[in-house]
């Protein structure tokens, strides 16, 4: 890599660790930044996961130290998921870099107005509870979605949990669960395929790292008016990119 090519991905990283921490959607911006590092679309969504997998696994021993019971009950969630992030894991590979690279471009869009846009878990609680069979459905939609895009899966996973009868902070808590466990079953899928860059991946992670633990002071302080502008220009930005539209 190019010294250009590390501060792009440290400082890419260190903003979507913060995005992450405040609202979700982070790989929104990590993965068109290591596609714009010289790193093949397939290979730079595989790379992504490194990150995603080091930032669950903190999050999930997190809210385990401070007492949130994230467990009882989530096979019922975890097992479609995970059955679905191996199917989808196994299908994005399958497209072509620049295919990839279009449709990633293509979802960007409607997930940032997710991201800026985010349904009240609360109001979602109020409304009928889905049966097994729909949860289960859903979960394994979910998966294959986590498993081949990934990016805002999180703000899909809260807004489907809720509908699945569980309070917000049991949720935050099944979320990162949920995202560590299909991702440490998709990586190997990436890894299988050559699509993970270890020395951009590691790179990226270590941004994010540090972006998630100043992401807390940032949201508490009022910062998240100044980086919601720079997340819209940014995601907007390569997007377009993406797509080939400049």
């Amino acid at each position: 890599m190019e010294a250009i090519h590390v501060v792009l991905l440290l400082g890419g990283g260190f903003l979507a660790g913060i995005i992450n921490t405040m609202a979700g959607g982070g790989s929104l911006l990590t993965v068109p930044l290591l596609v714009f590092a010289d790193v093949p679309g397939n290979a730079a969504n595989g790379s992504n996961r490194v990150g995603v997998l080091a930032g669950s696994l903190s999050a999930t021993g997190t809210f385990r130290r401070l007492g949130v019971a994230g467990w009882t009950g989530i096979g019922r969630i975890l097992v479609p998921a995970v059955a679905g992030s191996l199917v989808g894991s196994v299908l994005i590979s399958r497209l072509t870099d620049d295919d990839f690279e279009r449709v990633f471009g293509l979802v960007m869009i409607p997930l940032l107005v997710l991201s800026l846009r985010k349904p009240d878990p609360e109001k979602l609680q109020e409304r009928p509870q889905w049966s097994p069979w729909i949860t289960a459905i859903v979960f394994f939609a979910v998966g294959i979605y986590g498993g081949a895009i990934q990016a805002g899966v999180g703000l899909i996973l809260i807004v489907a949990l809720t509908r699945a009868g569980i309070d917000i902070v049991t949720a935050n808590h099944i979320k990162v669960i949920v995202t560590f466990v299909y991702t440490a079953f998709a990586l190997p899928v990436f890894i299988a395929n050559g699509d993970v860059y270890w020395l951009p991946a590691t790179v990226l992670a270590a941004g994010v790292g540090v972006g998630s633990f100043a992401g807390a002071h940032i949201t508490v302080s009022g910062g998240e008016r100044v980086v919601r502008p720079v997340l819209v220009v940014a995601v907007v930005a390569m997007a377009g990119r993406l797509l080939g539209l400049y």
